[in-house]
């Protein structure tokens, strides 16, 4: 269900819920102005790209997405690497990027990714997010201190090399904007009767009336960068797709689609435990889809929920879809009426701004406190993909982030999962036996998830047996649950068994493990009474199996005698 559909249902189209989201809408939108210019600025576009993302993505987010509290528009998270499409693809390929990784984001959420996507381990999140935030700082240096950005340069270290050189050449009342904007970012949330007013905003404003009462020369604007922003509705453009531009990006694309799941779930989980509501994931990654795939039809870029937007509207008393359709109506107003007067707007002051940002995903305290406290492995996958992001590249940081700690995870999974010989005295306790069990059946116990794995470490224990029984009993009482690999390699250690002549019972195997066993024809290797429900039943059988087979022995040497 849609959170526009959930907020009906809850009453949030009532008087006194209107006002409340109204307000908040006005609140996010005069936050979002600034912050949605500066990042389209550091994301190699015009700052205009930047509101139309967030009205767009505002709306289609508010009404199709999974969380009804959730405001949507260009992040921090998308700089680095919607800056690196624009240099290597340019707008064109950063259009067909952007909706390739919106038709990725609704198919995800076809699949019902959701609830998979969203549990991407903390270190890897926490490394890429730092780094993006020290790639953001960093860069945005040429605007904060004046001087002429790296042309040509590609490593990050030999930007900061280039940049470290030139800080002795900035300029002077570029650099004096910018440090003003910063000390307003820092004090004004902290003075009575000012700190009601957003500190980007604020250090915008006053950044801009500095400029256009005193006219600095060499102050780049964004009137002397980009010709100032455009009075009007943005054009509906469709690029030209061709199969080539397709299969070049698709990398590109794919990254756009997975961190903007990431973003996007990573915000709604905050916002569930500010607001007390739950987000469904698989529909707000439909809604991310759908705004990633229209954005760029009317000049925007990527865009996923936006962590600080979102908790400003929860603050402000957000509780509804409503909230977020304002603030997107409170930017085209913005647009349509007061675009002319953004000519005057310094760059340094949307620097200064991004400064703050960057600090703020670069979370320090969460970073130093994994360093210190966490166990090794995860501080070592934490540091790896922290130091890919800034120095390699986003995707490569991400994909070996996931792929260790996969990795990892298997490896403890192994560890944790126990696969031991159940003793006499054991069962008889266990399962009220009246008798020993006979010599020749042994009974093994699996605990734990059945995957290739756990499946290795069995084999190895069943080859440490010194001598084979007759009838091996394997217990599933304690496996949750299986893969195909995990099957598949037991199906072949149970048939190269049979031709040791051990008989192989299974019992205790659930309903759906069972439905895979069946799929697999395991009956067809097994036989038709191998796999039993209970241990109890399986160990009657093969005690039913021996007393014959005894007997039949008897029979023998007696007819022999």
């Amino acid at each position: 269900m849609f959170a526009i559909q959930r907020a009906y249902l809850s009453g949030a189209f009532k008087s006194k819920s209107l006002v409340k989201n109204t307000i908040a809408g006005l609140v996010v939108g005069v936050v979002a102005l600034p912050l949605a210019m500066a990042f389209a600025i550091a994301s190699g576009v015009t700052p205009q790209a930047g509101i139309y993302t967030a009205i767009v993505a505002g709306i289609i987010v508010s009404i199709c997405g999974g969380s009804q509290v959730q405001i949507a528009g260009p992040t921090g998270a998308f700089v680095v690497l919607l800056s690196g499409i624009v240099a290597q693809y340019g707008l064109d390929g950063l259009q067909i990027a952007t909706i390739m990784g919106g038709i990725m984001l609704a198919l995800m959420s076809l699949a019902k990714l959701g609830d998979v996507i969203r549990f991407i381990p903390t270190p890897v999140i926490t490394g890429f997010t730092a780094g993006i935030g020290i790639t953001i700082f960093v860069g945005q240096w040429p605007y904060f201190f004046g001087f002429a950005p790296p042309i040509g340069i590609h490593d990050f270290h030999e930007k900061l090399w280039y940049m470290l050189q030139e800080i002795p050449l900035s300029h002077i009342p570029t650099l004096g904007i910018a440090v003003l904007s910063l000390i307003l970012l820092l004090i004004v949330p902290k003075i009575p009767y000012i700190k009601v007013f957003p500190a980007p905003i604020v250090a915008m404003i006053i950044a801009t009336i500095l400029q256009f009462i005193y006219q600095f020369e060499g102050v780049a604007t964004i009137g002397s960068a980009f010709g100032g922003i455009p009075q009007g509705l943005p054009s509906f453009t469709i690029p030209v797709v061709t199969w080539d531009k397709i299969a070049v990006l698709i990398g590109p694309a794919f990254t756009i689609a997975m961190l903007g799941a990431i973003e996007s779930l990573l915000s709604a989980v905050v916002a569930d435990g500010m607001s007390g509501k739950k987000h469904d994931s698989n529909t707000e990654l439909l809604g991310q889809g759908l705004a990633n795939i229209v954005a760029p039809l009317l000049g925007g870029i990527a865009a996923t929920g936006a962590i600080a937007r979102t908790a400003t509207n929860i603050r402000s008393g957000g509780d509804s879809p409503v909230a977020g359709i304002v603030h997107a109506i409170v930017l085209l107003i913005i647009l349509l009426l007061l675009a002319p007067y953004a000519v005057y707007i310094p760059l340094s002051s949307m620097a200064a701004i991004l400064f703050l940002v960057s600090y703020n995903m670069s979370d320090v305290k969460r970073f130093s406190h994994i360093v210190r406290l966490a166990p090794r492995v995860d501080v070592g996958i934490l540091l790896i993909t922290f130091l890919l992001t800034i120095f390699t590249d986003l995707v490569i940081a991400v994909n070996l982030g996931v792929m260790l700690s996969i990795l990892f995870f298997m490896r403890r999974m192994i560890g944790s999962i126990d696969i031991h010989e159940v003793k006499n005295d054991e069962l008889m306790k266990e399962i009220e036996l009246e008798k020993e069990i006979h010599t020749e059946i042994m009974v093994y116990t699996i605990e734990g998830p059945l995957f290739f794995g756990a499946v290795s470490a069995f084999d190895g224990a069943l080859n440490s047996i010194h001598k084979d029984p007759t009838f091996l009993i394997i217990r599933f009482a304690e496996v949750p649950f299986v893969d195909l690999t995990g099957l598949s390699m037991l199906l072949d250690i149970i048939k190269n068994l049979k031709e040791r002549k051990v008989e192989v019972l299974l019992s205790d195997v659930n309903y759906e493990i069972r439905r895979q066993m069946y799929r697999l024809e395991y009956q067809k290797v097994l036989g038709r009474h191998h796999l039993w429900r209970t241990c109890a039943s399986a160990l009657h059988k093969a005690e039913h199996d021996l007393e014959i087979m005894d007997e039949v022995k008897r029979h023998k040497l007696d007819k022999n005698k």
